[in-house]
């Protein structure tokens, strides 16, 4: 009898899982998905507008789907049980597409799903074993096959127009219009002036001092445009005012107390996790979803073993199971009945929001963070601190305040109205769990941070000293000061999501990917945790929304979300869904083909001059975004005349040169390859007389055009990175599937970046290769002039490190090295130290190819004293741990080297010698590779892990 088969998308999960289900299941990891749509066509039926996905075995899968094919035909059953959303799903279907062909009975293939990874959710899961959802796979595939449309039916147009290497995607655009049109909004900002007027009171008697704030003038609210808070317009209205309420009479017109109550938030959904942990504990919403993966897929917790902590971190729904409101609300009644409402709190969920899982929250609330600290890392203890305290937060009572707001007026030759409002704490409720600490001062905190203006009791916290109607009070000074309004902010990661999940735009499962995409391909900078536009970005962005209104419109964008949710519930055909967009994608292509502006061929005159010859510079655009250059630059390669074809028809010859090439260029008489005579034309009759002399002294007659090479970098266009202050702009990556720090590494092709945990029980395998410009750093002035030219050297970062050269490459190619003294035993040339990609340090002649040897040792100018070198060579002694001189013919005591593959074999040396000297040096340690650093806050003494 065989074993049940289980297949589950990551090893860690199927760690978790193997430890529930017994001996009697076999449970293996499928990695992801196993199948795609390929990567070199678009994989999609269009003539006939089926759209029916041409799916292939993912590459590098191939082995796997077979071991899982061996498998599944031996089971007794097999159960898919990969997460349980559309992506699961189609992951699920994939799998039976694979095996299915191999089991005697399909019916045998089930698809199972569980919200969390503990033993009675896993077993309840298989007591409920079902077929797969074809409605929900439908909809991940129509998602699949719209983004693909989008991807390589207008991406090829950016090639053509702007460059190769662009992508359009059906929401990454929409996104990145969100910041292009934000940072358009900054630049378009008007400044507007405000003066706000304070008053700093007590009253008559007391000690106790307040501030109250000017908002009415004989009766009349102070209000000045787009500014939210009551102001005077100018300098000279606040002055009057100032001087008027330093001679006024202040009383207490009247005085409110009300109690205010502040109830709990819901548990956590996607979006809000991502929000909350930017906001309080810095953490991106990459590295966000990585932790929140692990802990939902198992961390081992002493003699308990691996256990799930917390539920699925994918979803937008606030509802949670009974049995773990029941849980929560135990836990509660211990801290005191105050605490526990009398029935459970309810939370409303969005109206588009997809309800088929719960909130997230820990699987088991008796787990609380600090008794399970230990077993955990600092990121998955802050996060799951985090959702903890959230979720048995939302089953407490609410916090109530006590809060008084004081009306005050002062008499004086027109009568000023001021408030204050000032409130206490009076029950902390749910703030017990969620960290009273945080309060109101953090609420407006996170408001600020998600770029939303705080309420105005929110303003002040203080506590108000005792005070009636018609009480006298006393003028302590008043306070007026020019503000001026200030540009919409920049979008950080969470203010991003939160304008992204408002508009309805993608699903908080994407957001990791969109915000990821947008970077990698360098459509933003991430400056001081603030998104800025790059040039490619604004230009890419401009291109796309001008000349398809329709499929990158935010509306359309959010519509097709929820056509993909009735597709999923089963109301519409995904073919109907992918019919109708395909034929606005066909129509706006056709239109953007003719009328798209070519970006690569852009040539804009412009008014500056060129410093070199002072022609009129132009804006073109290169590799690296908009330039300009001199509009004297020329690509015309030179033209060789024969002097007899001159001398046979000279006016033919004249023709021949003005239809290849524009005035001015340069006439040379050439002897071989050196010039008898040159001269600069510009018209018909300074071309014939120097056509004449060139053909009398030269045996060739040279056309070279004239041609500018000067250019400058366009600044305006460019992100203006003094102005963020954001100092570094380097960040920490975090791998996306765990969320642990990446760490620099070294491999056979260069660097690259690794997750910790590659080698570790289970390993997590993530790796990403950096490209040439996440690895260049600006070249960095040595202060030391060039040898060759002059001009100023500089340091510089290439694919084997850093090295020196000269500030005018590439006119001047001076590269500065480290040379021994020794001269190249095989040329007599210079030899010099030289990097290998592995970063090992060989040495090399400088000659080379002319002269191709190298050595793995460093040599050093002492002859060997028995006479059979000029030289000798620095070995490591492994043995004593000191650095030996040898003579090269020593070859015991030269390290052994292993020959490669067909290479000849090497001829033995004829010279023998023994030659081995101790020296008292050591070697000096290896230089370690840059990591980037990353400073981990101490939860105990940074930002409070709490939820309010």
């Amino acid at each position: 009898m065989g074993k049940n088969l289980v297949i589950v998308e990551s090893p860690a999960k199927a760690k978790t899982i193997n430890k529930y289900l017994g001996s009697d299941y076999t449970v293996e990891a499928s990695l992801g998905h196993i199948m795609d749509l390929p990567k070199n066509d678009i994989g999609v039926e269009l003539k006939k507008r089926t759209f029916e996905p041409k799916l292939i075995v993912s590459p590098g899968k191939e082995k796997l789907v077979d071991r899982l094919k061996k498998l599944a035909a031996k089971a007794d059953a097999v159960y898919l049980a990969p997460d349980p959303d559309r992506e699961g799903e189609a992951i699920a279907y994939h799998l039976k597409l694979q095996i299915a062909p191999g089991v005697k009975d399909p019916k045998k293939i089930q698809r199972v799903t569980f919200n969390e990874i503990t033993k009675k959710a896993v077993v309840d899961a298989f007591k409920r074993a079902r077929d797969v959802n074809g409605n929900l796979v439908d909809a991940q595939q129509t998602r699949r096959v719209l983004d693909r449309l989008v991807g390589y039916e207008i991406s090829p147009l950016l090639w053509d127009k702007v460059r190769r290497g662009l992508s359009a995607g059906r929401v990454q655009t929409v996104a990145l219009r969100l910041i292009v049109d934000r940072e358009n909004g900054i630049k378009a900002f008007v400044p507007v002036e405000y003066w706000p007027v304070d008053a700093r009171l007590k009253p008559q008697g007391g000690n106790q001092e307040f501030t109250a704030k000017l908002h009415s003038i004989n009766g009349e609210r102070l209000t000045v445009d787009s500014v939210s808070g009551n102001a005077l317009p100018d300098g000279d209205a606040a002055g009057r005012a100032k001087s008027e309420m330093e001679l006024a009479k202040y009383t207490v017109r009247s005085v409110e107390a009300k109690e205010r109550r502040r109830n709990p938030p819901p548990p956590f959904s996607t979006s809000q996790l991502q929000q909350q942990a930017s906001n309080r504990l810095g953490f991106n919403v990459k590295r966000t979803m990585g932790v929140a993966q692990r802990l939902y897929e198992g961390v081992e917790v002493g003699q308990d073993g691996t256990v799930g902590l917390i539920t699925y971190m994918r979803t937008d729904s606030t509802r949670v199971a009974p049995v773990a409101v029941e849980e929560a609300r135990k836990y509660i009644a211990a801290l005191g009945a105050k605490y526990l409402p009398a029935k459970p709190n309810e939370f409303k969920g969005k109206k588009d929001a997809q309800d088929a899982h719960e909130a997230i929250r820990p699987t088991h609330v008796d787990y609380t963070p600090e008794s399970i600290r230990k077993y955990l890392s600092d990121e998955q203890f802050r996060l799951y601190d985090l959702i903890w305290r959230r979720f048995v937060a939302s089953q407490m009572t609410a916090a109530v305040y006590d809060q008084t707001t004081v009306e005050i007026e002062g008499k004086a030759a027109r009568s000023y109205g001021l408030r204050v409002s000032g409130s206490v704490l009076k029950f902390d409720g749910f703030l017990k769990i969620a960290d009273a600490r945080l309060g109101k001062a953090q609420a407006a905190a996170e408001a600020k941070a998600l770029q939303a203006e705080p309420s105005e009791e929110d303003e002040d916290d203080a506590a108000l000293p005792e005070m009636k109607q018609g009480q006298a009070l006393d003028l302590l000074a008043v306070l007026t000061e020019q503000k001026f309004t200030e540009p919409p902010p920049r979008f950080n990661e969470a203010s991003l999501v939160k304008e992204l999940e408002e508009r309805g735009i993608g699903r908080p499962s994407t957001y990791a990917s969109i915000i990821n995409t947008i970077q990698d391909r360098e459509y933003v900078k991430k400056l001081a945790r603030k998104f800025v536009p790059t040039e490619i970005g604004m230009v890419v962005t401009a291109l796309l929304v001008k000349n398809f209104p329709y499929i990158f419109d935010m509306d359309y964008t959010r519509r097709l979300e929820e056509e993909l949710d009735r597709v999923e519930d089963g109301e519409e055909k995904w073919t109907d869904l992918l019919s109708g967009f395909y034929g606005h994608l066909t129509d706006e292509i056709k239109v953007a083909e003719k009328s798209m502006e070519e970006i690569k061929r852009w040539e804009k005159p412009t008014e500056e001059l060129c410093e070199k010859c002072g022609s009129p510079l132009v804006l073109r655009w290169g590799k690296f975004g908009s330039f300009y250059s001199c509009s004297n630059y020329t690509k015309s390669k030179p033209k060789t005349i024969a002097v007899a074809s001159y001398k046979k028809d000279p006016k033919a010859t004249v023709q021949r040169i003005k239809k290849a090439l524009d005035y001015p260029f340069e006439v040379k008489g050439m002897v071989d390859d050196a010039e008898a005579f040159s001269e600069e034309v510009r018209d018909d009759k300074a071309l014939l007389a120097a056509l004449k002399t060139a053909a009398a002294r030269g045996k060739s007659i040279l056309i070279d055009p004239v041609s500018c090479d000067f250019t400058k970098e366009n600044f305006a266009g460019k992100p203006d990175l003094a102005a963020m202050e954001a100092g570094d702009t380097e960040e920490e990556e975090f791998c996306e599937n765990c969320g642990k720090q990446m760490v620099l590494k070294n491999g056979p092709f260069g660097p690259f970046m690794s997750c910790p945990d590659y080698n570790a029980d289970p390993p997590c395998k993530t790796v990403r290769r950096l490209n040439q410009k996440v690895q260049s750093k600006p070249p960095e002035p040595t202060g030391e002039p060039c040898p060759e030219c002059g001009m100023e050297l500089v340091k510089r970062q290439g694919s084997y490190g850093e090295f020196v050269s000269c500030s005018g490459y590439p006119k001047c190619k001076y590269v500065k090295q480290t040379l021994l003294d020794v001269p190249c035993p095989k040329c007599g040339g210079s030899l010099a130290e030289r990097k290998s990609k592995m970063g090992n340090v060989f040495y090399g002649c400088t000659n080379y190819p002319k002269c191709d040897f190298t050595s793995n040792q460093k040599l050093i100018a002492k002859p060997c004293p028995k006479g059979n070198s000029t030289y000798l060579v620095e070995v490591f002694n492994k043995q004593d741990g000191f650095l030996h001189e040898v003579c090269p013919h020593n070859h015991d005591a030269l390290p052994k080297r292993r020959p490669k593959k067909g290479a000849k074999e090497e001829p033995v040396d004829p010279i023998q010698c023994d030659y081995d000297h101790q020296t008292s040096r050591k070697p000096e340690p290896a230089a370690p590779l840059e990591v980037p650093k990353l400073t981990v806050p101490d939860p105990e003494h940074t930002r409070p892990l709490a939820v309010a």
